[in-house]
This record gives C-alpha cells, sequence and structure tokens, in this order.
C-alpha cells in the first residue's frame, strides 16, 4: 500500500494510520532526509525478524539505527552523553548523519551485540520526525538493499512500491528525497572518526 503524505502540509490523520500500522507490528518504508528506508518498532523482535529478512540477513547479524525525534531521546539509548558529543549532536541534527555510539543499558537486546555499538539518527525530514514523534519512541531502521541499482530507485517512492509494496505493510510516499546515504560519524572515542562520507560533511 502506498500512502501519499506531504512534507509542507502533514496531515495527522496519515500520521495516526502510520503509527498503527507500526503499533501492530508492521515494517514500512518511509523518508529520511537521505534515502528511503524500512523502519519498524524498535521493541517489537518480530517485525525486525522481518525487516532482517528483507535486507536478506538473519536478525542476529544485521546493522541497524535508530532514528530519534530529538536528542533527549537519544541519550536513553547511548551511554551518558559527554558535553562534546552533545555539541556535536546539537550542531549537526537535525540532518543526513547517522552517528554511532556505545549502547546503555536500556537499550533493546536487538543491539546488546558483542560491538555493543547503536547508529542514532534525527534526519532532516518533517515526515519521519512527525511519525517518530507521534509513535512516542524511536524506530529501527535500514537502508533498503542495493541489488545493483541505481541510487535514484531509493529515491524515487513510486519505483520502491512496485518493488516493495507487496513485501512491506506500507510504503509513505513523503516525495522524492537525496539519493545519497547519511554520513556515518564514530563518537564511541574520544575524537569523532568519519567511518563513511554521504550527503554532508558534519560540523566538530
Amino acid at each position: 500500500m502506498l500512502l501519499t503524505v506531504y512534507p509542507t502540509n502533514l496531515n495527522n490523520k496519515h500520521i495516526e494510520q502510520i503509527v498503527q500500522v507500526i503499533e501492530q507490528g508492521g515494517v514500512i518504508i518511509c523518508p529520511t532526509d537521505t534515502l528511503y528506508a524500512f523502519a519498524c518498532d524498535i521493541n517489537n523482535v518480530k517485525a525486525a525478524r522481518k525487516l532482517a529478512y528483507l535486507k536478506g540477513k538473519v536478525l542476529e547479524k544485521s546493522h541497524f539505527s535508530v532514528v530519534c525525534s530529538n536528542i533527549s531521546q537519544v541519550s536513553q539509548y547511548v551511554k551518558p552523553l559527554s558535553n562534546e558529543q552533545f555539541r556535536i549532536l546539537k550542531d549537526n541534527l537535525p540532518g543526513p548523519f547517522t552517528f554511532v555510539f556505545n549502547t546503555s543499558p536500556k537499550t533493546p537486546k536487538i543491539f546488546q551485540t558483542k560491538k555493543q555499538t547503536i547508529g542514532v539518527r534525527i534526519p532532516n525530514n518533517n515526515v519521519v520526525l512527525a511519525i517518530v514523534e507521534a509513535f512516542g519512541r524511536p524506530l529501527l531502521t535500514s537502508s533498503l538493499p542495493k541489488e545493483d541499482k541505481s541510487e535514484e530507485d531509493y529515491a524515487n517512492p513510486e519505483l520502491i512500491d512496485e518493488q516493495y509494496g507487496d513485501k512491506v505493510d506500507l510504503v509513505v510516499n513523503g516525495g522524492e528525497v537525496s539519493n545519497v546515504p547519511s554520513t556515518v560519524v564514530n563518537l564511541t572515542d574520544d575524537q569523532p572518526l568519519i567511518i563513511r562520507e554521504g550527503l554532508a560533511l558534519p560540523n566538530f
């Protein structure tokens, strides 16, 4: 199912409809400020397993990120933020970045792996932020598998619906987005380290 929403004029009923799908254990595809991504309830293991399956992986070997609505929400899932870490987040978010932190004891079990790290995002996209805010907790997310397709295929919701509409519970059409992935920054050590260059360079 393809549901069209308008980022500049969000309809609360549409957001409620999306949240209801997630609360019922559904996996959706929604826009970010980079590419479209799979998303589900961070606390629903069954939904997470389905998300991993769509990526062609098993849950235990998957690498997910979480999309939060604000820094306060981020702080619930990572070890206590240092002043420098907080400043970096404040200076760069919302934005096209994935920041990797050490997990906290409150982090869901699917992130309690040997690495004990978690990637967090606060995208500069009204649609996904409205979904997370209405849902009340972060979304578990992962980019769509490449499958030898061009980046444009992962920025166009109609093309995405053609491929995944019958595999997920809902595709949220929030318009075309960037065709460049997020920049990944490791913040588990004292000095930030760019792991992958993406849409923008962070302000350190």
